[in-house]
């Protein structure tokens, strides 16, 4: 299935009490190229949403924001310095004694450091697989997004075919007439400079026969053909299939420059500026595609 390499997907959940939101935007790149921006708390987590992404996507610049609300997960620990609070138990009793009144442990808690509240440490694998597993739904909004958008281009791109195959049909069925017409040409010529003389019909056969060679376009024909042939199975594949259709694309190029430099014909010509324009239209649609 062709996909093109822009598209956009978004999930959101809550997991272990964590609001998550991931959302990812892709557009055209040679190369695979990701980027993810997230709150610093989580940055443990950036490799294994780059590899769940590289799993999936295989070319383009790709974007992915997270957002983490985690308020609610936060969870508080008491912590008690047993040495410190003992230590101030003893001051505590001294006190006691001298003012002549009880002095409750109540009074522990107004002395820094002996008790202290603090944030437990997330669990780092498990933060990772909730984001991770955030990023899969947004990815499978993203890829039928692309799909969708592949689609369309493959349509395109198949319909443009149909052209070049039609404009090379045309090619073929001009090209033996340019030969004769040149043979024609050549002998009409040699009549008028020999005029009264015998005209050498061999020769005239030989001089057709050199330039049949040299206008000849039959294996550019055939190598047009075959490049179509192996693009429409490019779009019926399954796997991403952009850098091998741009080689591609240069092949169907150069054919079709070939003929252009080969034939003088107008006819021709013509043609040729019609298929090199459809094959050039096939190339920027193919620089969309993953």
């Amino acid at each position: 299935m062709i996909r093109s390499m822009t598209g956009y997907g978004r999930a959101g959940q809550v997991r272990d009490g964590r609001e998550i939101t991931v959302e990812l935007r892709a557009v055209n790149n040679r190369y695979l190229d990701c980027t993810v921006k997230m709150p610093h708390l989580y940055l443990f987590a950036e490799d294994a949403l780059k590899k769940t992404v590289q799993r999936s996507v295989s070319r383009g610049k790709v974007d992915v924001f997270v957002s983490v609300d985690a308020s609610a997960a936060d969870t508080v620990k008491a912590r008690v310095n047993r040495e410190l609070a003992e230590r101030y138990v003893a001051a505590l009793q001294e006190l006691s004694e001298i003012a002549g009144t009880d002095l409750t442990g109540q009074l522990l808690t107004r002395f820094p450091d002996a008790l202290t509240v603090t944030k437990e440490e997330a669990d780092f694998a498990a933060v990772t697989a909730d984001l991770c597993a955030v990023l899969e739904e947004a990815l499978e909004a993203f890829q039928s997004m692309r799909a969708a958008e592949g689609a369309k281009l493959a349509g395109d791109i198949g319909a443009r075919l149909d052209t070049v195959e039609r404009l090379t049909a045309q090619v073929e069925a001009r090209s033996p007439e340019t030969v004769r017409e040149y043979r024609e040409k050549l002998y009409r010529r040699m009549k008028e400079v020999l005029e009264d003389s015998t005209i050498d019909e061999q020769r005239i056969l030989m001089e057709a026969a050199l330039y049949a060679d040299k206008v000849a376009v039959d294996e550019e024909t055939v190598r047009l053909r075959s490049h179509v042939s192996q693009l429409r199975e490019m779009l019926a594949a399954d796997t991403p299939q952009g850098r091998r259709m741009d080689f591609l694309i240069q092949e169907l190029n150069r054919e079709a420059n070939t003929i252009g430099s080969k034939c003088v014909d107008t006819a021709i010509a013509r043609v040729v500026v019609e298929l090199k324009a459809e094959i050039e239209k096939i190339r920027e649609q193919t620089q969309n595609i993953e």
